[in-house]
């Protein structure tokens, strides 16, 4: 209080100190900063914004350097004579400096003798917001853009003007095309003409930006009202009828009587307590006591009561259907121009046609990358499967130990670009080296065997996963990627794709070139379709029907030990790994027609498409999503049981 009336005397005496013959200067900002002095001592976000708009809003070029002051807390009032300065630590020192020239006026051993203004985020929020119209023009990019941010995060009706003022001398493009962006929103928002808010809601029709959608919708937002009639000055958005699906008759009861045109809703437990409450003697409002077993007895007591001005007027049940017959319901438009909220159900509704059409891109985006990781990790049982027709259930363990070779690879390795590009052949060494030894030792005696193959495989495949828990532990390991499979193709707002998900994609067309060149192109891919087709005919032709085997299932061993690394760059690597695709595996080859890679790629794209496609409709469960799919896929296999494409001739009947 001795500080506040020190200052108010300074004020009222007009002090002839040197520091107050700067602040009666005709361009000093201290006389507005005199007149707001409560305001500013104060600091309280309820009373400041006028203080705030009498600096920003005086012309003088020393209003920035003021409220920046303001901010970062460094401005204070001296007791003495009530003046504003600028106080700061130098060193052991404090330098004291003019608001109006910006120089150092004055060093003190010590602050004592000034009160510091301690602005809160909310009062520095909204410095931030009157700093924006200067910050527009500055020559500082940075400080352009940080006022643009601020527009984005908080933009009022006064950033209108400078900001268009700010567009035809932009230099930087970038920028600009962001000052032309917001002046587009905040027309919408705040523009007083309507045709020019039109214009501007016309120039963002279909656009996928979200913060579009969010200027847009406020001005379709509608508020529910109840009335005698409906106003001829309010813009309606259309009439509801209670008991239907936008207003039901509870809710429009309820807002009669939030808007105080009808009496509060009196249950039958209210009710019996009201009475319960006024019983005089035998009676209640005259009923007798005998008598109230009867809703209608009750009804009339309490009416009685009300009379009395013993209870609260009120409805009951039966009374609800006839009091809100008496009354219109309808939405009105947050938005009272009612050509400006035309225009924007018109733009949204291009919005979301926009936007549906591109999430149906995204979809199918989604399902060409996960059909192509299911073709990834079935090109090699469509080998093993598909072309010797050996059911190899550890075919999932071949990926997951593709998985942990790629993991101690970039252990040895930690340039992760090299460390893929040296996993990847390593994996199939490992892998086709595996895959032999599992033909050699065991599928050779099993061939034309499929249950005991299948029992085998089985059993194996459990052994390498306890293998895989014994050396690596139950902890996933991760498989990194490098820097430039970071992030995601973002193509806009709705549609983007990782790059992970994009090398995937690439490397799946990459093996099935491959594998294509193999078998039709090289003596291997030869001899393995001749033994396929008929071994004893191919031995008879110097052919070794066993070597032939081994290789192929080798190969197809690597195939999927490759299909490992490229899957643990964006899945866990566990022991588990691989069982998690098995199944997709063998439905993919099945689906697609057993014995063709053709047929395993359609097969892995429609299982891709239609496991998206189901998640689509139900997102929240991805086990019900793969329960429908492997439904379907039994379906679908009962109609065609030999696939989409089916194998003709000789090969089709073995």
């Amino acid at each position: 209080m001795i500080k506040r009336f020190f200052l108010g005397l300074t004020l009222v005496l007009g002090t002839a100190l040197p520091a107050i013959s700067t602040a009666q200067d005709a361009r000093s900002i201290q006389p507005i900063l005199q007149d707001n002095a409560e305001l500013l001592l104060e600091s309280s976000r309820r009373t400041i914004q006028p203080a705030i708009d009498a600096i920003a809003g005086s012309g003088l070029p020393q209003a920035v350097f003021v409220l920046e002051t303001w901010a970062n807390r460094d401005m204070q009032m001296r007791e003495a004579d009530g003046t504003f300065v600028k106080l700061t630590r130098d060193g052991a020192t404090y330098a004291v400096t003019d608001l109006d020239s910006g120089a150092v006026i004055e060093t003190l051993e010590d602050d004592d003798g000034f009160e510091q203004l301690r602005p809160n985020s909310g009062i520095r929020a909204l410095i931030a917001v009157a700093l924006v119209q200067f910050q527009l023009s500055d020559p500082d990019p940075a400080k352009r853009s940080d006022a643009l941010d601020a527009i984005e995060r908080n933009g009022e009706a006064s950033h209108l003007a400078p900001l268009r003022a700010s567009i035809a001398g932009e230099p930087d493009p970038a920028i600009k095309a962001r000052k032309e962006r917001l002046e587009t929103l905040l027309t919408i928002r705040f523009d007083e003409d309507p045709a020019a808010r039109i214009a501007a809601i016309e120039s963002v029709s279909g656009s996928l930006d979200v913060t579009v959608r969010a200027t847009l919708n406020p001005l379709v937002a509608t508020t529910i009202h109840a009335g005698t009639d409906i106003p001829a000055n309010r813009n309606i958005a259309r009439e509801l009828k209670p008991g239907s699906e936008a207003l039901s008759r509870v809710d429009a009861y309820a807002l009669l009587v939030d808007e105080d045109l009808a009496p509060p809703l009196l249950d039958d437990s209210d009710l019996r307590n009201s009475l319960a409450e006024n019983i005089v003697g035998d009676a209640v409002g005259g009923v007798p006591v005998a008598e109230l077993d009867s809703p209608q007895a009750r009804t009339r007591a309490y009416a009685a009561l009300v009379s009395q001005g013993l209870a609260q007027p009120a409805a009951t049940e039966a009374e609800i259907d006839e009091i809100i017959d008496d009354f219109v319901y309808y939405a009105t438009y947050a938005e009272a121009d009612a050509s400006v909220t035309d225009a924007a159900e018109d733009a949204l509704s291009a919005i979301d046609f926009k936007v549906g059409l591109n999430r149906f891109i995204d979809l199918v985006l989604d399902a060409l990358s996960l059909g192509s990781i299911y073709f990834l990790a079935a090109i090699g049982l469509a080998i093993t499967f598909g072309v010797m027709g050996v059911i190899n259930m550890a075919h999932g363990e071949f990926i997951m130990m593709g998985a942990y070779t790629g993991y101690v690879v970039q252990q040895v390795i930690p340039n992760y670009t090299v460390s893929i590009l040296v996993a990847i052949p390593m994996a199939f060494a490992v892998t086709f080296a595996a895959g032999v030894a599992l033909e050699r030792l065991v599928i050779r005696y099993l061939y034309s065997r499929p249950l005991e193959t299948l029992l085998a495989t089985f059993g194996i495949s459990i052994a390498l996963q306890q293998l895989a828990k014994n050396i690596f532990g139950t902890q996933a390991r991760p498989l990194t990627s490098p820097e430039w499979l970071d992030g995601s193709l973002i193509i806009n707002d709705v549609v983007g794709i990782s790059y992970i998900r994009i090398a995937i994609f690439v490397l799946a067309l990459i093996f099935l070139a491959v594998f294509l060149f193999i078998m039709k192109k090289t003596r291997l891919g030869l001899e393995t379709r001749a033994v396929t087709q008929n071994p004893k005919m191919a031995a008879s032709m110097g052919i070794n029907p066993e070597w032939v085997n081994m290789l192929t299932f080798g190969l197809g061993s690597g195939i999927a030990g490759v299909a490992g690394v490229a899957i643990g760059l964006y899945a866990k690597v566990t022991s588990e790994l691989g069982q998690d695709y098995i199944v997709q595996s063998f439905m993919t080859v099945v689906v697609g027609g057993v014995g063709n890679i053709w047929g395993t790629l359609l097969g892995a794209t429609m299982i891709g498409f239609l496991q998206k496609g189901i998640e689509f409709f139900n997102p929240s469960n991805t086990l019900a999503a793969q329960t429908y799919m492997i439904i379907f896929i039994i379906i679908f296999i009962q109609f065609r049981p030999r696939g989409i494409i089916a194998l003709k001739g000789r090969a089709a009947g073995d």
